[in-house]
């Protein structure tokens, strides 16, 4: 890794891209820190600490922004519901799946697409908080202009995070938009790791203050290690290939593997699992509208992540075993829409191959059994490394924004920018030996 960033820097193209990335980088956090017109920063900072750990993902993916309720507050998480519904929608509906089989043309119409999507999905989400905000006494005065003025900065500035990242794959490193997302939980970690350093090892005699720090250290090293065999892992399925006969050459013969990733749904299934728990919480919040008794507040409460592994209330540990289940069904269902084995399955025969001790008309069958085993083995690895910080959350009070699901996506991000990375030093170099 340390050798691929110190070979980009010697390269005066990808030097300049990597000094443009940054400095949109800088972009992005000054406008992090710029409030948004008209809301009450310190009653709405009162209300987030009583959300408890509700939006702790959610102010991690935003870097603070929601927290701090900055002109970046919605960030780039209507892009990513935007783009996650347009491959649902590309698996569902032909004309879209057409586009995306039409080359660079059709990509292109459906980028703008997703931009538009996008765009409207802010205008949604902002006018939805704008209004709960009001109602809820987090704007200085509810009325029309700060309603509106809140929901134009909310939306622009979604769409302003939008453009950077797009800018940052044309011309900066590459992968612009995971980027932008990366570095806002980045941005979270120092504060999250000084809170932990004040609640477990200032204060503390040495012995005391030395074993926290300790068993601290090793809790994120174990975490980020799982996480990086749950990023890396592979299956690899032997495919042998047929001889071909291509003029007066014989092309084609051969054995390769076919890699079927562990973690085949990255960490979409979380986000999801999530997504469907907190909303009704995030929503009764918002109006109002929850009470502190009954069974409605028994169940909310139950769906809030700061109860759960409560030795106090093990009652709310219903809530943690329906978010592995949601993570595992979602695991399923969100592979069965992107790894289709039938159609692995004919591109492998129209081009020759074939896996040792199948037959071809099995192949897709053997897939499938395969793909099935990999994904359970994924999920329980997802429900895993998302468990360990709600446990030590629930246990010992030890509550941080960034926990499993940031590493992975950080994880992952840097794994596929220095990639491409080394993919841009490879074309330079080819570049340079054929000048």
């Amino acid at each position: 890794m340390f050798r691929t960033v110190r070979k980009a820097f010697e390269m005066p193209e990808i030097r300049k891209k990597i000094f443009y990335t940054l400095a949109m980088l800088v972009v992005i956090r000054l406008g992090s820190q710029l409030p948004c017109p008209g809301v009450a920063s310190g009653v709405f900072a009162n209300w987030f600490e009583q959300a408890g750990s509700s939006m702790d993902f959610f102010d991690a993916i935003t870097g603070g922004s929601f927290l701090d309720m900055s002109i970046f507050a919605l960030n780039i998480t209507p892009y990513i519901t935007s783009s996650i519904i347009m491959q649902l929608l590309t698996i569902a509906i032909p004309k879209l799946e057409e586009m995306h089989k039409d080359g660079e043309e059709g990509r292109k119409k459906i980028t703008a697409i997703t931009r538009y999507v996008t765009v409207a999905l802010s205008l949604i989400e902002s006018t939805a908080m704008a209004i709960g905000f009001g109602r809820s006494g987090y704007l200085t005065e509810f009325n029309a202009l700060y309603v509106i003025s809140c929901i134009a900065t909310l939306t622009a500035g979604s769409a302003v995070l939008m453009w950077i990242g797009e800018q940052i794959t044309d011309k900066g490193i590459g992968n612009g938009i995971s980027i932008v997302l990366t570095i806002n939980i980045i941005s979270r970690i120092p504060q999250d790791l000084g809170s932990l350093f004040e609640q477990f090892v200032a204060g503390k005699t040495i012995p005391k203050a030395v074993l926290s720090a300790v068993i601290i250290l090793g809790i994120i090293i174990l975490t980020i290690v799982l996480v990086i065999l749950l990023s890396s892992g592979y299956r690899k399925i032997p495919v042998q290939y047929s001889r071909k006969m291509q003029g007066r050459m014989v092309a084609g013969a051969g054995s390769r593997d076919l890699p079927i990733k562990v973690n085949t749904a990255g960490v979409i299934p979380v986000i999801f699992a999530q997504s469907i728990l907190q909303t009704p919480v995030i929503i009764m919040q918002l109006t109002g509208k929850r009470s502190e008794s009954g069974f409605w507040a028994k169940v909310l409460s139950g769906m809030s992540q700061s109860n759960w592994c409560n030795p106090q209330q093990p009652i709310y540990n219903i809530g943690l075993v329906v978010y592995i289940l949601l993570i595992i069904a979602f695991a399923y269902f969100y592979t069965s829409i992107t790894f289709n084995p039938l159609e692995i399955a004919d591109n492998l025969k129209r081009g020759g191959g074939s896996v040792p001790g199948i037959r071809q008309e099995s192949v897709a069958a053997y897939l499938t059994k395969i793909l099935n085993y990999i994904v359970f083995i994924g999920a329980i690895g997802l429900a895993i490394v998302s468990f360990i910080p709600i446990f030590f959350n629930g246990v010992f009070g030890a509550s941080v924004s960034f926990g499993g699901t940031s590493l992975i996506i950080i994880v992952g991000v840097v794994t596929e920018t220095l990639a491409q990375v080394e993919s841009q030093l490879r074309q330079r170099t080819y570049k340079g030996i054929l000048d």
